[in-house]
């Protein structure tokens, strides 16, 4: 019976994909609402992402210069950490958050509609609401989510330059460009697609928690607890595959 549930529940989310991709491919489009969601994606992340990535560069470096300067190789910090910032760092500080902060928010505000039979009255009304309300927040986190990382990035390697400069009073050009020259095109479109990876598995994992929450008291909690555990355990998933991916063609 467990497993009979367990194919019914696989097959009902490979179906709200293929109607994702259905809605979302074909117009008509609610480009309006898209531009709504993505604002309130960026708004609602940004200065917990700034703030987390700002620490994680001081920290990362603090933690890094010790081993560095043992083994009397210290001029390697900045290329360390912006390799670690760009490669794994960054997106998974922005796809951690972004999976509390956003997947609990998609998944108790959809799990909140279909409770009090919202989505429903949407239904009958044929204002088509699994475009209004899912294809509009899964595009939105899909198209944030790199414009996100490479914020944070930034953010992070400033955090790293001002950890270097308090040390050694390293300058800010040169900082930078030995951190810019140890990245590799192949490092930033990896992280780029990785990030959209991220904000595509957020969106569409919080959407179908909420849009098929149980109609109860407790769905709305369950649908928000569901929403981000799965969101992280999929970011990194998703984190490990993209490495295997990048490890096996491009180095």
């Amino acid at each position: 019976m467990k497993i009979r549930n367990i194919l019914l529940r696989t097959a009902e989310i490979f179906k709200f994909i293929r109607n994702f991709f259905k809605e979302a491919l074909f117009p008509p489009y609610e480009t309006k609402e898209i531009l709504n969601q993505c604002y309130i994606v960026g708004y609602r992340s940004l200065f917990l992402i700034s703030f987390t990535a700002f620490l994680a560069g001081i920290v990362f470096t603090k933690q890094s210069r010790p081993s560095l300067s043992s083994f009397g190789a210290e001029s390697w910090l900045p290329s360390l950490v912006s390799q670690a910032v760009v490669r794994s760092l960054g997106p998974l500080i922005t796809g951690l958050i972004c999976a509390g902060k956003l997947g609990s928010n998609i998944g108790a505000e959809l799990a909140s509609m279909q409770v009090t039979e919202q989505i429903d009255a949407m239904e009958v009304s044929g204002t088509r609401p699994f475009s209004y309300l899912v294809v509009t927040r899964v595009v939105a986190t899909t198209l944030m989510l790199p414009l996100l990382v490479v914020f944070a990035d930034v953010v992070a390697l400033l955090g790293s330059f001002m950890m270097v400069n308090s040390i050694n009073s390293t300058s800010f050009a040169l900082y930078f460009n030995e951190a810019a020259a140890s990245i590799t095109y192949t490092d930033i479109w990896s992280s780029v697609v990785k990030s959209a990876l991220f904000g595509f598995a957020i969106g569409i994992i919080s959407s179908y928690a909420g849009y098929h929450s149980d109609k109860g008291t407790t769905g709305v909690g369950k649908a928000a607890n569901i929403a981000v555990v799965i969101s992280m355990m999929f970011i990194f998933i998703i984190d490990l595959i993209v490495l295997q991916i990048v490890n096996l063609f491009f180095r």
